[in-house]
């Protein structure tokens, strides 16, 4: 199977990276499902029932949130009536949308989605790999499922590298996101996972972690907060991870970095 999983989207710059790119991507790279982050595809904030539907259209098959899940009220009501948009599964019981699920793809394969927030210098939710370990006794990997992948969106790399560690030999890809920078750390772990810390940001890297800079710089200058945080609004380069598995086993062969356009170095495959 082939998969990708693109960063977080911030603002339209990140958006239009990857809608206009993803048709070509999943034809030119026979992908067979597409993940993405998109929890701050909303002018940075959040994401809307009308965002979710243009990655839809684009190809994109599943979006998992995070932090900023609520900061469009909308999500609120909107999440429940959309099975493919998944908010991080740790969050406290009633919290409306679900944080895992497995999807039918058209060949019969069946994916497990699994995203998670960590706890270190983030919000104290419940204990991640309590939740991920909860998912992954429901399915076997190459068994009950194809492919698993696993999201952890979180500030602290040694969290996400522990997660990886955690579930190596029993998911097709962990990845982590939330720093918006991607790391240079993409392997396949002694078991099977493949992983990567952050896949990066889908946005303008002329910026701080996608917003525009002058508001981000006088606050770390002056203290003083002078406005509101806008995204940066020039060419977005497309950050992610792509992953090849064993249809046997659902564990990884192969898993490589992809950034397009921008200002970042180029990779492509």
């Amino acid at each position: 199977m082939k998969l990708l999983y693109c960063g977080d989207v911030v603002g339209r710059s990140g958006r239009d990276a990857v809608i206009q790119r993803m048709p070509d991507l999943r034809s030119r790279l026979g992908l067979d499902f597409v993940l993405v982050n998109g929890e701050n595809a909303a002018a940075g904030f959040g994401i809307t029932g009308k965002i979710c539907e243009e990655f839809y259209a684009a190809g994109v098959d599943v979006i998992v949130l995070g932090n900023h899940a609520w900061d469009q009220r909308e999500t609120l009501g909107y999440i429940n009536s959309d099975p493919k948009l998944l908010r991080p599964l740790n969050y406290p019981k009633g919290t409306p949308g679900k944080g895992a699920a497995v999807y039918t793809l058209n060949s019969g394969r069946k994916v497990l989605v699994v995203q998670v927030m960590g706890r270190i210098f983030m919000d104290p939710l419940d204990d991640p790999f309590a939740a991920v370990e909860g998912e992954l006794a429901k399915y076997r990997l190459g068994a009950g499922v194809d492919a698993v992948i696993v999201d952890i969106h979180g500030e602290a790399t040694s969290e996400k590298m522990a997660m990886g560690h955690f579930c190596d030999g029993r998911a097709s890809l962990v990845c982590g996101t939330h720093s918006h920078i991607p790391t240079a750390d993409a392997q396949i772990l002694p078991g099977g996972t493949a992983y990567q810390t952050d896949a990066g940001m889908c946005g303008d890297y002329n910026s701080v972690i996608g917003m525009e800079k002058t508001e981000p710089l006088n606050r770390f200058t002056r203290k003083i907060p002078g406005g509101r945080f806008e995204p940066a609004n020039g060419e977005g380069t497309l950050c992610a991870v792509y992953v090849e598995t064993d249809d046997r086993t659902g564990l990884a062969t192969r898993i490589a970095p992809l950034r397009l356009g921008g200002r970042l170095s180029q990779a492509d495959l």
